[in-house]
């Protein structure tokens, strides 16, 4: 069920991704970032957990680099004042997706990673995070955005990096008091209707977030409800490629396999899908027909 759920999640967040230019990516490349901060036999655990060579090329994230992409979203705190959460990631087949494992990561979920990748317009990668011992791994994001521009040689534009950090944090706050399902279903539900019904300002905007959360039975503190106003606004302002994002869903459609054979889930994923598809061309008219 935990695959379903990131499966879903990967295929609700990318109606949200701009399409990389790729490079000369190269499948089956493997590189790997650590955090700055961790000891020498730390970096040497690691590298044996993640069973890579030694010729494998290693980048460096530091602490900086993640208050630069971290701190306008999640309190210094939570940041930390070391770089330790590493990730490996291996380039796949155009069309595989994203998967993603971790250890000893305990705020952010293989799904919010997932998501927030999405975002950043990474695609087709197998990607392992982890640390020497228990970490939030908001870092970890930094790392792996920084290591798919080297090895799929792409330039990911600095706005779509923040939204993507930002999404997992907001994503990771809302998860933390509502629960991951309830705080997707008010994400989405809010799509659905800026989808169908385009705003035309902030107060729209509000207005929209605050009756969906009422009818899901959510109460949103002023805080969180300015910054999913925020966040909205800057995924409404994004680049998208339309066509691009509707071939990623097709291809999530082909990858649930095992789980569309369930007659419990069947129904319910394809009409999720579905859905998806139709909200994907309401807002492919908007600049066909503008």
């Amino acid at each position: 069920m935990r695959k379903l759920i990131l499966l879903l999640l990967i295929g609700l967040f990318t109606i949200l991704a701009p399409t990389p230019i790729l490079g000369d990516a190269v499948v089956g490349e493997v590189i790997v970032t650590l955090g700055k901060n961790l000891t020498e036999q730390q970096k040497k655990q690691i590298l044996q957990e993640m069973n890579v060579t030694d010729d494998t090329e290693i980048i460096y994230v530091s602490i900086e680099e993640e208050r630069k992409y971290l701190g306008n979203y999640i309190s210094q705190q939570k940041i930390g004042s070391r770089s330790i959460s590493s990730a490996r990631i291996i380039l796949l087949d155009s069309g595989a997706g994203i998967n993603v494992a971790s250890n000893n990561i305990d705020w952010v979920s293989e799904g919010m990673y997932a998501n927030a990748l999405v975002t950043a317009g990474i695609t087709d990668a197998d990607i392992y995070v982890t640390a020497p011992f228990n970490v939030s791994g908001t870092g970890a994001l930094t790392g792996i955005i920084k290591a798919y521009e080297i090895s799929a040689e792409i330039e990911i534009p600095e706005e779509q990096k923040q939204v993507a950090n930002e999404e997992m944090v907001k994503t990771a706050e809302l998860g933390d008091r509502l629960g991951i399902e309830q705080a997707t279903e008010l994400m989405t539900r809010i799509k659905e209707e800026i989808a169908k019904n385009p705003i035309t300002n902030e107060e729209e905007l509000r207005d929209l977030i605050q009756r969906i959360a009422q009818e899901l039975g959510i109460t949103l503190t002023e805080e969180e409800l300015r910054g999913l106003i925020s966040l909205f606004n800057r995924m409404k302002d994004l680049n998208i490629d339309w066509n691009q994002v509707q071939n990623q869903i097709s291809k999530i459609r082909d990858n649930l396999g095992e789980f569309l054979n369930r007659e419990d889930t069947q129904t319910f994923i394809r009409k999720i899908l579905d859905l998806l598809i139709e909200i994907i061309n309401v807002i492919k008219g908007w600049f066909t027909n503008g």
